[in-house]
């Protein structure tokens, strides 16, 4: 199930904290990256984040967490992570799809890990097309993606 988070929270941009740590933990394992920026987030900037935050919960338990910019005519998806114990259970896609029937009607994007190749792989099975790859100021090379419409 999916539901809207409450991220102004303190208890729930705290869980959202922890999902983003393990996930983004095997990421920055996968880039090789020693000071992956993903990780330094707290969850105090969680909780003042302008984002809208999305949980997947199996049973009652927080196993994904989504995070979107919306603007007018485009949807960035800032962040889709998984609890790793919770991997390969096609929960990713399941908030893929949430996102392209909610926001379908503009354009959505996203980026990751250029060596990410679990990620990029999910991301072009889903429909989304390769637009730039480059380097970061942390030394990670990235690639963002836009989803193709579906006709």
């Amino acid at each position: 199930m999916i539901k809207i988070l409450d991220n102004n929270h303190h208890t729930i941009s705290k869980k959202i904290h922890y999902i983003f740590q393990r996930s983004y933990a095997v990421e920055a394992e996968i880039l090789k990256c020693d000071d992956f920026p993903p990780l330094n987030r707290s969850s105090d900037e969680i909780k003042r984040s302008k984002s809208e935050f999305y949980g997947y919960f199996k049973q009652s338990n927080l196993a994904a967490v989504l995070e979107l910019e919306k603007a007018i005519d485009h949807v960035h998806i800032r962040s889709l992570t998984v609890d790793p114990e919770s991997f390969r259970q096609g929960i990713g896609f399941k908030l893929l799809g949430f996102v392209e029937e909610e926001y379908g009607n503009r354009r959505i994007t996203v980026e990751t890990g250029n060596e990410n190749h679990p990620a990029v792989s999910f991301y072009l099975n889903f429909g989304f097309i390769k637009n730039k790859v480059w380097m970061t100021e942390a030394g990670i090379e990235k690639i963002s993606f836009t989803l193709l419409r579906k006709s």
